[in-house]
């Protein structure tokens, strides 16, 4: 090999490197105040003794260590690159948070400090979660609630562990923003997924009662929401979902319907209970006589509930128009079976004795209202 070759082949094996490069070294000497690090160059680059001292994590900057660098100056009027631990740390760290960042990842960290616009949180940087990004701050009770309250609810979160997703990246500003609602509801929508590929029609599961509206009542199923219609809350009528259930309570549903589609979920609470029809013509057989309370009066007759769950029909046309015009809901009289189908859930009654069990309840109502009328007009001398 010729002395001209040899010395080309020196000169290629030497790194070429620019301001702004993350690069590999290892340390080579170390003094008080400067380290020398290898990293490929005709001369070794420097990290200032200025530099270390600011450094605020520990690095293992023994001879012979692998460190990360950033060069500052490729080459300083001295020959050597002048070179930084905290930039190559720094930089790290933000290109780890773009890749992040570009992935969608949701992250788990801890809250580490709170100011009046929300917490402050560490992945590597520090970044922020405005409070109009936080699904954990407490909600005032009041809008009114004053500054020095939301700093308090804030506060409250410091070291809770929080589950968020980055949505802004600004380096040039030195900006992180991070958002928790975001998060839970991009999980809320992978758990649904997840739902729906487990559930099947039939399946029995358990959940909490999650919202309440007039047609019907929300279940959360861990992570997912299925309806169960106002008609398959309860076997007996119900007016209004709150009478009955409770936001927060636990109940036991069965899945009726499943919309991949829509990713709609229909739920029923009452066919996990027994169907109280089953058995409903050796119970009531036709002409036996049994006690219910009228609970709707329509146009072409009266609904009574014989037993929870048993509804019957007593039509206009086994009442006399008297009789019929006296009914209220709420009134227990006497009825009798005229048939009962316990497929299409149905019972036709017919009142016993119409007109002298309401003449009965007139009679105690009036004296009831005497009674009443007595004790107020009662003089208070009269009872010393």
């Amino acid at each position: 090999m010729t002395m001209e070759s040899l010395l080309e082949d020196i000169e290629n094996s030497i790194r070429t490197v620019r301001r702004g490069d993350v690069v590999e070294g290892v340390v080579v000497q170390t003094a008080n105040d400067e380290i020398m690090v290898d990293i490929g160059l005709k001369a070794e680059g420097i990290v200032s003794g200025r530099e270390l001292s600011r450094m605020d994590e520990a690095v293992d900057m023994s001879v012979g260590e692998k460190i990360l660098v950033y060069v500052v100056n490729p080459e300083t009027a001295e020959g050597h690159a002048l070179l930084s631990i905290r930039r190559a740390m720094a930089e790290r760290a933000w290109r780890e948070i773009e890749v992040r960042y570009n992935d969608g990842e949701i992250l788990e960290t801890s809250v580490i400090d709170a100011n009046k616009g929300g917490v402050i949180v560490d992945i590597g940087l520090r970044g922020f979660v405005p409070s109009s990004q936080l699904v954990s701050l407490e909600r005032p009770p009041n809008r009114d609630a004053s500054e020095e309250d939301l700093l308090a609810r804030l506060s409250d979160l410091i070291g809770r562990s929080l589950k968020l997703k980055i949505i802004e990246v600004d380096r040039r500003r030195n900006r992180l923003i991070l958002s928790e609602r975001l998060a839970e509801r991009e999980m809320r929508a992978q758990q649904r997924e997840q739902l729906l590929k487990e559930l099947e029609v039939g399946q029995t599961r358990e959940g909490v009662v999650s919202n309440l509206c007039s047609f019907g009542a929300f279940v959360d199923l861990g992570g997912a929401d299925g309806l169960v219609h106002i008609s398959e809350i309860s076997w007996s009528r119900v007016e209004d979902p709150g009478e009955v259930l409770g936001v927060g309570e636990k109940v036991v549903v069965s899945v009726i319907s499943l919309d991949h589609e829509s990713k709609k979920i229909g739920l029923s609470i009452k066919r996990t209970q027994k169907d109280p029809w089953e058995g409903v013509e050796e119970r009531y057989p036709v002409g036996i006589e049994v006690p219910g309370m009228i609970i709707k009066i329509a146009p072409f007759g009266a609904f009574v509930r014989v037993e929870d769950g048993i509804e019957g029909l007593a039509h206009n046309s086994e009442m006399s128009a008297e009789g019929r015009d006296l009914l209220q809901e709420g009134q227990e009289l006497t009825f009798r079976v005229l048939s009962a189908d316990p497929h299409r859930h149905r019972m036709r009654l017919s009142p016993v004795k119409l007109e002298e069990e309401l003449a009965q309840l007139a009679r105690e109502a009036e004296a009831g209202e005497a009674e009443t009328d007595d004790e107020v007009d009662q003089d208070p001398e009269d009872e010393a």
